[in-house]
């Protein structure tokens, strides 16, 4: 993924807090603030049927924000290896550049054309798509926003890549084993009022209250501005600070990966431990150089794969996407749709020297 398309996404990452959080990890935006009557596309007087038979013989367009993107090829990929498994056909469309928002839109009207039975979109921008989304809902195409959300009117869900608490308290307790639930600890965020990081921040810190960590101690949160050269010069300042810090969290991929090229040039390197949300491809000449043991994110081919997963429940009739509907999507297991049509993916992938290529974002 584009240095340039990661600090989009992660940006975008606060609707996955309502995550809908990306991140400034990975790119997702859900508006919880535009409301409809309805709460999602789900259709007005439609009833789910949970045991109803998987349709086989349907084709799913997958129109990312980029086409040859690693992070969206990974992510359509799963999407396509699910709809083979299902008996269904999957069919890749979409622009070269993540902010070409009038060729989203073309291409929306293109598989509304062409009658595919459902779209699954990562909007480039959160209301551009709507009119075109609506038009696609009103001849039956089921459609499934992924990564990225629209409103919750011009779609039938929104497959989101984790919560903000999941991960808020996950990247303290990933500190916290690493450093023996003992210590200082700091927090190298991005904007200071960025809202997905302050939501995951406030959950970090609740987290904190656990009786389990009361001899880890949070002494700063820094904010680098999601800038790679201010990230890097606060990472030194919170260590010349507290000379007795222990860890960091960085919960942005530009801020992670600063810190880690500070502590891999410092004596601090193997001594001071980091954490946070980066990806594999900027992260893993620290994982491997032993700067960083662990870090985490969402695997995109399992959002892909949910996405297509879900696009079929939809065209199948088992669910509608209200609030409370659940379906089995294969190995992945079951999931129960949220608030505003809103599915997570679940719990962030942690990456570490184990595992980390097997994965290419």
């Amino acid at each position: 993924m584009r240095k340039s398309s990661i600090r989009r996404a992660c940006a975008a990452l606060a609707a996955v807090t309502s995550i809908a959080l990306a991140v400034t990890a990975c790119g997702g935006t859900t508006k919880n603030d535009v409301k409809d009557s309805g709460g999602s596309g789900a259709a007005a007087g439609a009833k789910a049927d949970p045991n109803a038979a998987t349709k086989k013989g349907l084709t799913v367009g997958f129109l990312p924000k980029a086409v040859n993107n690693p992070y969206f090829t990974s992510a359509d990929k799963g999407g396509e290896k699910a709809l083979t498994e299902l008996g269904s056909k999957y069919k890749e469309v979409g622009t070269n550049s993540a902010t070409d928002t009038s060729g989203q839109v073309s291409y929306v009207n293109t598989l509304t054309q062409q009658q595919v039975d459902a779209i699954a979109v990562s909007a480039q921008d959160p209301g551009a798509l709507c009119t075109a989304l609506k038009q696609a809902m009103t001849n039956k195409i089921k459609v499934v926003t992924y990564d990225s959300d629209t409103k919750t009117d011009c779609r039938n869900a929104f497959v989101s890549q984790a919560s903000a608490e999941d991960l808020g308290r996950t990247e303290v307790q990933l500190l916290a084993e690493q450093i023996g639930y003992k210590g200082e600890i700091a927090i190298l965020s991005a904007a200071q009022t960025a809202t997905n990081q302050n939501t995951w921040i406030d959950y970090m810190k609740d987290e904190l209250k656990d009786p389990k960590y009361k001899d880890v101690k949070l002494v700063k949160v820094a904010f680098g501005n999601d800038e790679a050269q201010q990230s890097f010069q606060q990472t030194q300042g919170l260590l010349q600070e507290h000379p007795d810090l222990k860890g960091i969290i960085s919960p942005t991929t530009v801020g992670i990966k600063a810190a880690a090229q500070y502590l891999s040039g410092s004596k601090y390197k193997g001594k001071v431990k980091l954490t946070g949300l980066g990806t594999p491809n900027d992260m893993r000449k620290y994982v491997k150089n032993g700067t960083v043991e662990a870090f985490e994110l969402w695997d995109p081919a399992k959002l892909g794969e949910l996405a297509a997963r879900t696009a079929v429940a939809l065209s199948s009739g088992q669910i509608t996407g209200k609030e409370g509907e659940t379906f089995k999507a294969g190995d992945m297991g079951s999931f129960t749709i949220g608030k505003d049509g809103v599915i997570s993916l679940g719990k962030p992938t942690v990456f570490d020297a184990k595992n980390i290529d097997q994965f290419d974002f």
